[in-house]
């Protein structure tokens, strides 16, 4: 004679397996750095590196961004990743702040 809990049990799983197979991931990526955060504002953030002012901000130059500084920990084709200037928070890859610092 069938076990009935076995059965019911062996339902739970299967109905379980295709509940995480299907569901969203349990992790929310970290909210995007906003410009008028006062961090981002304090560092000289910028979204789009190409919007920097350079007269402003001297120190940058065409070709800066966030994906070739040597503190942005994302992946080379990853659109954002995370920077430990702005703890919690990912910063855009084709972003700039004032503390860039080339890759080597």
């Amino acid at each position: 004679m069938p076990n009935p809990h076995r059965r019911i049990f062996l339902l739970q799983a299967a109905g379980l397996c295709a509940a995480l197979a299907t569901g969203a991931p349990a992790f929310a990526a970290p909210a995007l750095v906003d410009e008028n955060d006062s961090a981002a504002k304090t560092l000289g953030y910028r979204s789009k590196a190409a919007s920097v002012d350079a007269a402003k901000f001297q120190k940058y130059q065409a070709g800066q961004r966030c994906a070739n500084c040597r503190f942005y920990t994302g992946a080379a084709a990853d659109a954002a990743g995370p920077c430990p200037m702005f703890p919690g928070k990912s910063v855009a890859a084709d972003a700039w702040c004032n503390v860039y610092a080339q890759r080597t």
